[in-house]
């Protein structure tokens, strides 16, 4: 018994086992049809998604207004209503239309005999039967009385009256308001027989032609977006419809809240389209040169992700590592960043076979 040595323990003389590493059979390996090979290198394209509403530039929004102001005769017009450029949308009456043409034919009528006049005394003055002064206050008022009617005309023109279809026997008392464009009608602010003032807003009508999406985009992405970038943009009530856009123009003042605006034009028009209406919108952004892997060799286990190294043809390790952007079936590596890891062999496919066959190994 005294030479007996003391006896140690049968777990020292064990190596140490690596719970995150696997080693397969031939057999085990065809069965999980394990597929590996090298990291790759590719462009990768992300999906920035913004949103922003529907707007129309200033220059293709009319508010209608009467000059002159009248009262409302009569109308047709509701909002959504198309119009078209030059069609009479209303009729203003007022007695003051009826009082610009009576001032108007009547200071016509005294330049009759203010023009024959002035020829008079001009020929009257040669021969000294009339005065220099005469001949001068008949000039000057028959030049007054043309610069009223060349005023008084104006006036109409700006009223939309044609003094060409006014006479004597044909004084209007109400005149037509037009439409100075094609789109249609976003806003009435009248009812027939109400007082406007020159001041006033009859209506308001939208060009659509020229209708664009303001997207909202803060600043760290602003590097991402160039003028004539292609995007596709849906509303929340309708996400399947798609409207396709293109950059128009990115603000250059952000507000305080690091942000400012991308205009964005509609490649076509669509009814649907109403000013203020929101929309989201998706933008394919273009990224540099990144390190992938297919989406299917990386597994995901107690939220966090990892990649199967190969230690040998038949063993494999779980490595957890770090994701960026995923696009067209592969996903991006950001770390673990050292060229001995980038540069080695990795299981494409069948990542998720050698986690269950590992994570059961281990409960047994």
């Amino acid at each position: 018994s005294a030479c007996k040595g003391k006896q140690q323990p049968a777990d020292e003389d064990k190596a140490p086992v690596n719970e995150n590493a696997v080693t397969l059979t031939d057999v085990q390996m065809k069965n999980a049809k394990i597929v590996t090979g090298k990291m790759e290198v590719r462009k990768m394209s992300s999906i920035l998604r913004l949103n922003g509403v529907i707007d129309v530039p200033p220059q293709n929004m009319v508010s209608v207004s009467v000059p002159l102001g009248g009262y409302l005769k009569s109308t047709i017009l509701l909002p959504g209503m198309h119009v078209v450029k030059g069609q009479s949308i209303a009729v203003i009456q007022d007695q003051q239309y009826i009082q610009l043409q009576q001032d108007y034919l009547t200071a016509k009528a005294k330049m009759d005999y203010l023009k024959k006049e002035f020829q008079r005394q001009k020929e009257l003055n040669p021969t000294q039967a009339s005065s220099d002064k005469l001949l001068q206050q008949s000039e000057s008022d028959f030049r007054s009385q043309h610069i009223l009617i060349t005023s008084l005309a104006e006036k109409l023109k700006l009223a939309g009256i044609n003094v060409k279809n006014i006479s004597d026997s044909a004084i209007q008392g109400s005149v037509a308001v037009h439409s100075p464009i094609d789109g249609y009608v976003s806003k009435v602010n009248v009812n027939i027989g109400k007082y406007v003032a020159p001041t006033e807003v009859l209506f308001e009508l939208i060009n659509p032609d020229d209708i664009h999406l303001a997207l909202s985009v803060f600043e760290k992405d602003l590097d991402k977006l160039y003028i004539g970038q292609p995007l596709i943009a849906f509303t929340n009530n309708d996400t399947g419809k798609k409207y396709k856009c293109e950059i128009l123009l990115i603000g250059k003042q952000l507000t305080q809240d690091r942000n400012t605006e991308v205009h964005c034009h509609f490649e076509a028009y669509h009814t649907s389209l109403i000013p203020g209406t929101y929309m989201n919108a998706e933008v394919e952004v273009k990224n540099l040169m990144s390190h992938v892997m297919p989406s299917d060799a990386v597994v995901r286990f107690e939220n966090k992700e990892y990649l199967y190294t190969m230690q040998t043809p038949n063993q494999f390790e779980m490595v957890e590592v770090q994701t960026g952007i995923s696009h067209d079936g592969f996903i991006e590596i950001t770390s673990p960043s050292g060229e001995d890891f980038l540069s080695g062999s990795f299981v494409l496919h069948g990542a998720y076979a050698l986690l269950m066959m590992m994570k059961n190994t281990s409960d047994d």
